[in-house]
């Protein structure tokens, strides 16, 4: 079976090299008062460039969406000049990189907010533990967002997109997906609301429609990607239930009313995430590629074998790597050539630092 891996692929307005995507992966390396990407930072992201796409990092629009220590921000012009020093990195090494732009919303801690709440949909309390720079803390309950309040949300989103044009990003990522900002309000577990952003389908995804109405004010859809997370149950606060389908469902048809670059799905992979769940699906992009006009992205723990079969099988576009691209910078080289992989070290995933991060070999 020929290899789809290598082919080149269009996602939008991007050219891409080859169908191998470096999923965003939160690394913890702004460590900075600024918040800002570092020098070390664009050595990372440049020995990766020969993906066909890099994905970056989960990128805070404002300080209000923060949720972890040291992850880097795009609202101040010391990020901007921090990523521009990254993309300009991955350019002259051969690569494209899109920035992922998040908002944590209720997934945060009091000790990002100068001691108030984070905020939410609705005031309902997640019951996680989330990492601070004292280690790890239990969740509160949020403060739930005003209209008005929204609508600000709308606009940094708006302003990260400006700035991620102007720091040299061949395009945007929404972070819509995992438990943060829009999941909560797409998920009836995490959204209560009885004004126009909560209840029906349209109602708790009008935030991602408007974030992408004005986000097109910046740059056009087509270097424009969505994330979801349909199936998330159990983590980070979320559950499935018989509304979940439905609603994703939803959101993907008035997706197809704009000309996206991609959507970027994951699939189920931890253990036992659906035992026992009312309307969860095994296969997600099974499922909602019929239903999508925009290029499929799938997510969700595929080694090379996997990948290439989804390829074959039309299942998907393109196929996303985490953990491979922590530990394998040249991963489509090693792919290619049949070679052995370097092993991930969990322990170095967040820990700060070139250790585990800019220092894992590549085979030349």
């Amino acid at each position: 079976m020929a290899s789809k891996l290598f082919d080149p692929v269009q996602l939008g307005a991007l050219a891409l090299k080859n169908r191998i995507i470096m999923a965003p992966l939160t690394r913890c390396r702004a460590d900075n008062p600024e918040a800002a990407p570092t020098a070390l930072m664009a050595r990372y992201y440049a020995q990766r460039a020969s993906a066909g796409l890099i994905v970056s990092e989960g990128t805070i629009v404002s300080a209000q969406g923060r949720g972890y220590p040291y992850t880097p921000g795009i609202w101040s012009e010391a990020q901007v000049d921090g990523w521009r020093q990254v993309t300009d990195a991955v350019h002259q090494a051969g690569g494209l990189i899109v920035c992922q732009l998040w908002h944590c919303g209720r997934l945060s801690l009091p000790d990002f907010h100068d001691g108030e709440p984070p905020v939410a949909p609705s005031a309902i309390n997640p019951n996680w533990q989330m990492f601070s720079p004292e280690g790890m803390k239990p969740t509160v309950a949020p403060r739930a967002l005003s209209r008005e309040e929204i609508a600000d949300i709308v606009v940094d989103f708006q302003h990260g997109a400006r700035h991620a044009v102007e720091a040299g990003f061949d395009g945007v990522e929404i972070h819509s997906s995992n438990g943060y900002l829009f999941h909560q309000f797409f998920a009836r577990c995490s959204n209560t609301r009885t004004d126009e952003y909560g209840g029906s389908h349209e109602n708790r995804g009008r935030i991602l429609f408007e974030v992408l109405d004005a986000v097109g004010r910046e740059l056009p859809h087509e270097r424009v990607g969505i994330r979801l997370n349909p199936m998330m149950n159990g983590i980070h606060g979320m559950t499935v239930d018989e509304d979940t389908v439905p609603m994703f469902e939803s959101l993907i048809r008035r997706a197809n009313d704009y000309p996206l670059a991609y959507v970027h799905l994951t699939e189920p992979f931890m253990p036992n995430q659906l035992d026992g769940v009312v309307g969860g699906i095994a296969d997600v992009a099974g499922h909602f590629h019929p239903l999508c006009r925009a290029a499929l992205l799938s997510n969700g723990g595929f080694d090379q074998a996997q990948a290439e079969q989804w390829l074959a099988e039309d299942r998907c576009d393109a196929v996303v790597f985490g953990k491979l691209f922590i530990a394998n910078p040249d991963l489509p080289e090693r792919f290619r050539q049949g070679a052995a992989l370097n092993a991930p070290d969990p322990d170095t995933f967040y820990q700060g630092g070139e250790k585990g991060y800019a220092d894992y070999p590549a085979l030349t």
